[in-house]
């Protein structure tokens, strides 16, 4: 099996499981268990190649937002994050807050790739879950026990949209962070979006 490198510590405090999940590529339907495998396997290729390209952090995260969105299913999960509020949202700011939360992620998460060296990360099979496809991984990581993390690939998209890390779902724990972003302007979309471009 093909191996990667990370750090528990990074990988699960970080919260840089909501930037493993933007950046699984999605360029192919995901038709079948081993073509969803095949997407994840892609995924932690080109993510391995951007931290070992030797890069500023600065430059590296312009290629994780790249792969943000050339692989990620952006529309749907930044519709996700945004919850209930998208319904009250117009066309004008749904499509700037998918290009902000782009932004975020691509900063927040891409920044901790950069310290991912000491562990393994093997994919040990995939399966049909409804929709979609459940791709099983381990990380294996030196002198720590090794822990669960399950992406998920939708079965017409053929594009990562969610993932488990050690149970923790990754579209609820983002969804969770843009609901406190809005409760902090009072529900205000327009000024949400300003300060989702400026964080991470």
């Amino acid at each position: 099996m093909t191996r990667h490198f990370l750090t528990r510590r990074d990988l699960v405090a970080s919260g840089a499981a909501a930037a493993l999940c933007a950046l699984l590529p999605g360029a192919a339907l995901a038709v079948s268990s081993a073509q969803a495998a095949d997407l994840v396997e892609r995924m932690l290729v080109d993510i391995n190649r951007v931290i070992d390209s030797g890069k500023s952090e600065t430059a590296m995260i312009a290629d994780f937002e790249r792969i943000f969105r050339t692989y990620g299913d952006m529309p749907y999960i930044a519709a996700y994050a945004m919850g209930a509020d998208g319904r009250r949202a117009s066309p004008a700011q749904k499509k700037a807050f998918t290009n902000a939360f782009a932004g975020y992620v691509s900063r927040k998460y891409g920044k901790q790739f950069r310290k991912f060296i000491g562990g393994q990360l093997e994919i040990e099979g995939s399966r049909k879950v409804k929709n979609a496809y459940q791709v099983s991984t381990t990380a294996l990581l030196r002198g720590q026990s090794p822990f669960d993390v399950t992406f998920f690939v939708g079965e017409k998209s053929g594009r990562f949209y969610n993932m488990y890390v050690e149970g923790v779902n990754m579209l609820l724990t983002e969804r969770t962070e843009i609901g406190a972003m809005l409760d902090r302007r009072r529900g205000d979309i327009d000024a949400m979006v300003a300060d989702l471009r400026r964080a991470g």
